[in-house]
């Protein structure tokens, strides 16, 4: 199998025929054998009951079915476990993403890139209350992360499946996957794609999102700049503890000369005393957990090329 597409759906009975077809218009032409993959993420309509009567007239398209809704990067990350192709391809299942462009995305990963991101650059949403938001969250991601994507919210995107299977995705994750796939030196390309106004149901996203949006970012900005040396991350962290361990000390002392209760100031510096100290020796354990990891992929490295080098001289 070379190409899947994953289409996650949520209440989108009128579209998921539409994009079958589209779909099916669109991968046909390229000659490449592929799959469809359609996660219900427990909609409440009959999107299931559709996507479950074309399955059974074309065996390229698969559904699996949520229970109830988890959101879209669990829909995601369920397709992706599901699916068998070289290269998988995600995208929205209400047709504002265009179907049309997955061919320029497969040309472009037969470029020898590892990610290829969709940018919306004329995009069909409202100013206000998408536009503006998705303008700022990108240029924060971007200063957060190191890796300036134009377009993170536009689910249009290709992945090698070797790459992306080993990336673990939950809560709103699946925006930030070219940033995670960074730390193993992946290239990136970006090309622009159609986007379509939404001509049936509800849209699923809004400005209550972006609280969850920013601790993910924070989660991200943790991984990509301390996973290799958590010893800085919690070193930064315990110094902090140590500084109001410091001051409650001082202000405890001055306390005492003055004649007032200094019990509980003192008990606040022990405490982030012991919180400074519970700090460092946390980020000493995971250093050495992480050097010890790493020390044995090296080993296995070297095992695995000793390995091929009496094969290859086996067979000379």
């Amino acid at each position: 199998m070379e190409i899947s597409v994953i289409v996650p759906f949520y209440n989108e009975e009128a579209c998921i025929e539409d994009m079958y077809n589209a779909l099916i218009d669109a991968l046909d032409p390229t000659g490449h054998s592929f799959e469809l993959l359609f996660v219900d993420d427990g909609s409440k309509d009959g999107t299931f009951t559709k996507a479950r009567e074309i399955a059974l007239k074309d065996s390229r398209l698969r559904v699996v079915k949520f229970r109830r809704n988890y959101g879209q990067t669990p829909a995601m990350a369920a397709g992706i476990d599901h699916a068998q192709g070289r290269i998988l391809v995600t995208m929205d299942g209400d047709l504002q993403n265009d179907p049309a462009d997955i061919p320029l995305f497969l040309e472009k990963m037969d470029e020898g890139y590892d990610i290829v991101v969709g940018w919306r650059h004329n995009r069909q949403d409202k100013l206000i209350t998408r536009k503006i938001p998705s303008k700022i969250a990108n240029w924060i991601i971007g200063k957060v992360t190191g890796v300036p994507i134009k377009d993170n919210g536009c689910s249009l995107k290709a992945y090698r499946a070797d790459l992306i299977k080993k990336i673990p995705l939950y809560s709103e994750m699946h925006r930030f996957i070219p940033a995670m796939a960074s730390l193993s030196g992946v290239k990136i390309a970006e090309i622009k794609v159609n986007h379509n106004a939404r001509t049936s149901g509800v849209s699923k996203y809004g400005l209550s999102r972006i609280y969850k949006v920013l601790l993910d970012l924070l989660t991200i900005k943790t991984i990509v700049s301390f996973s290799s040396r958590p010893l800085i991350w919690f070193g930064i962290l315990g110094l902090a503890a140590g500084f109001i361990s410091f001051i409650a000390f001082i202000f405890s002392l001055v306390l005492l000369s003055s004649g007032g209760a200094a019990v509980a100031m003192m008990g606040v510096s022990v405490l982030f005393g012991f919180l400074m100290v519970f700090l460092m020796l946390s980020g000493v354990l995971c250093e050495l957990i992480y050097k010890t990891g790493n020390q044995k992929i090296e080993d296995l490295s070297c095992l695995t090329s000793e390995i091929v080098s009496l094969t290859e001289v086996k067979k000379s």
